[in-house]
């Protein structure tokens, strides 16, 4: 079964860095293949909705973000650990969230776009809380 693992969350003040994981487990190239998904990162602050934070192409290693996070937050892949990343710096009070990782077939179609509906997997949250 395909699934995704969210990491690395914590409680970090204002200004400072942490980096997300997200481990990709069960996709093969004979039923789901990696290379067909982008594994995109949303956020759910409290009260609001989810949103759509990154995204990277697991085929080209092209990737997008939100304008929220441009400059700031960076994804990247280690695909010998089938891992992807999100390395976010500079964080402020208004990026504390439940952050979850997640698959969205050719999601490489929709840029910076990004769409619950057409989310495949979705991997379990994680708390990062920014203090000011």
């Amino acid at each position: 079964d395909v699934q995704l693992q969210a990491s690395g969350g914590g409680l970090v003040q204002a200004g400072g860095s942490l980096r997300l994981s997200c481990a990709v487990y069960g996709f093969t190239p004979d039923h789901y293949s990696l290379d067909d998904y982008s594994i995109d990162w949303f956020r759910e602050a409290p009260g609001k909705a989810r949103e759509g934070v990154s995204r990277i192409s697991s085929s080209d290693g092209s990737t997008y973000y939100a304008s929220s996070v441009k400059g700031r937050f960076s994804t990247s892949s280690d695909n010998a650990k089938n891992t992807v990343y999100l390395q976010m710096n500079s964080l402020k009070p208004e990026d504390t969230a439940v952050y979850y990782c997640a698959a969205t077939y050719n999601g490489w179609k929709y840029g910076d776009g990004f769409y619950l509906s057409l989310v495949d997997f979705w991997g379990q949250g994680t708390l990062v809380t920014v203090s000011s």
